[in-house]
């Protein structure tokens, strides 16, 4: 297969791994990239380091959800287009694009600048961690456009039928970040606010190159200065398309959020920076995860886009197994080498190393369930279902509610732990037999016009 043609010929498997492979190395460098940004805290600014940097991510989560929101929605929205063999209106998708990481930038920004110390102390942050974590966080609001735009244009490039050099993009800034880190903490000694801006300026390096693509050869769909110019009813059907990724980075923020409150009030900052921890751990996991699902919604919206819809079917299925069998893998290979893994992080506390190792067990067990519900919240998205996308990240908050409540009553410090895998296992018995009747129905549809569902849009 052609890194610039997507052919109707391909078998489904290959036309998906074309996809998924290089998002998948993405995101694993970007997931490997972060834990070391947690080894380098871990080992430079200690348990109050890791506290407060996981404090400062439900703040800071909103940044990278908007990223998400633009670059799933408007690639959905461009990938269809593409199968629709409407150049000139993908051609318009990826300039709002361009809007829409401005806007969101300039809204986003300012809104943090007034509500950051709160959301921090509605946390339990305090002392030597609230100023560790406003340090972290006041960085990145000054470079909310490269937050954003770093997280949204490697997903165009990808879903303009160049994911290898979507990869390549990601790579260099991981790469980049790693590199920052180690000389603005270890030989530069500037604590949070150096990690902060090591990836700052690794995100103004990805967004700039991203940029330079879509002017290129190597783009299938280019940009010119005269198709800059703004389309409210493209960009409302982008941020409609990718509002469940926002959503996702909201559920993520609004858990975090939930259990640092908690574990400051039933435990302390030691749980709160095994928190940490196992969020790195587990990142290593999501983002393979969400590498699949974004390899899965390229091909898909295509097929849809040309009402190819068993292959469709034989994607998802795929996709499925694929994130729910490496996810059990991922867990039982945690548990079995915890004392190495959390080592990595920290040698001699042994309070953080007990506390990280229940949390592993405890935590972890039901992550491949997240796996699956990325793939239900992609799957939607990318056949123009964005009201079914919305509502399953809006059930992954509102199922937790009641858990939230009564576990860390009962249970304690342990209950916190359980909350998100109960919660995973109770909302994916709603949304299994939902994905799966809308599969099966999707194939059963004959033809699907999808121009008409579209059309009003443009």
């Amino acid at each position: 297969m052609s890194e610039t043609n997507l052919q109707s010929t391909d078998t489904v498997k290959s036309t998906f791994w074309h996809y998924a492979m290089p998002s998948v190395i993405a995101m694993m460098v970007t997931g490997l990239y972060q834990v070391i940004d947690g080894i380098f805290v871990g080992h430079y600014v200690g348990v109050k380091g890791l506290a407060a940097i996981n404090i400062a991510f439900p703040v800071l989560g909103s940044l990278m959800g908007l990223g998400l929101m633009i670059g799933m929605g408007s690639g959905s929205l461009l990938s269809i287009f593409r199968g629709e063999k409407k150049e000139a209106n993908a051609q318009k998708v990826i300039a709002n694009s361009l809007w829409l990481i401005l806007i969101f930038a300039l809204i986003s920004a300012t809104t943090l600048l007034f509500i950051s110390d709160s959301l921090l102390s509605l946390q339990g942050a305090k002392d030597i961690v609230y100023d560790y974590a406003m340090s972290y966080i006041t960085i990145f609001i000054y470079g909310a456009i490269l937050t954003i735009g770093a997280t949204a244009l490697p997903m165009l490039v990808r879903n303009n039928n160049s994911p290898y050099i979507a990869t390549a993009l990601m790579i260099i800034g991981a790469l980049l970040n790693i590199i920052l880190d180690y000389v603005l903490l270890d030989l530069y000694s500037l604590g949070l606010p150096g990690a902060a801006i090591a990836t700052i300026i690794s995100q103004s390096i990805v967004m700039l190159l991203a940029l330079a693509y879509f002017f290129t050869s190597n783009a299938h769909i280019q940009l010119n200065w005269c198709a800059l110019m703004p389309d409210v009813n493209i960009a409302k059907h982008c941020v409609t398309l990718g509002l469940s990724g926002f959503f996702i980075y909201l559920y993520f923020g609004f858990i975090m959020a939930v259990h640092n409150k908690l574990f400051m009030e039933y435990g302390g900052a030691v749980h709160v920076a095994a928190f940490a921890i196992v969020g790195y751990l587990a990142t290593l996991y999501y983002l393979f995860a969400e590498g699949v699902a974004n390899g899965l919604q390229p091909p898909v919206s295509y097929y849809f886009g040309s009402n190819d819809h068993k292959k469709i079917q034989q994607t998802v299925n795929y996709a499925v197994k694929i994130v729910v069998y490496t996810g059990i893998a991922m867990y039982l290979l945690l548990v079995l080498n915890d004392s190495f893994v959390i080592g990595l992080f920290t040698r001699d506390d042994n309070a953080l190393i007990e506390a990280t190792a229940m949390g592993i067990r405890l935590h972890l067990f039901a992550d491949a369930l997240d796996g699956f519900i990325f793939i239900a919240s992609v799957y939607f998205m990318s056949v123009n279902q964005s009201g079914k996308a919305i509502a399953i990240a809006v059930a992954n908050i509102l199922v937790q509610l009641p858990f939230l409540f009564f576990l860390p009553q009962w249970l304690g410090v342990n209950g916190i732990w359980l909350l998100v895998p109960i919660s995973n296992i109770c909302l994916t018995l709603l949304i299994a037999p939902l994905l799966y009747r809308e599969v099966n129905r999707l194939t059963k549809t004959p033809t699907l016009i999808t121009t008409r569902s579209i059309a009003s849009y443009c």
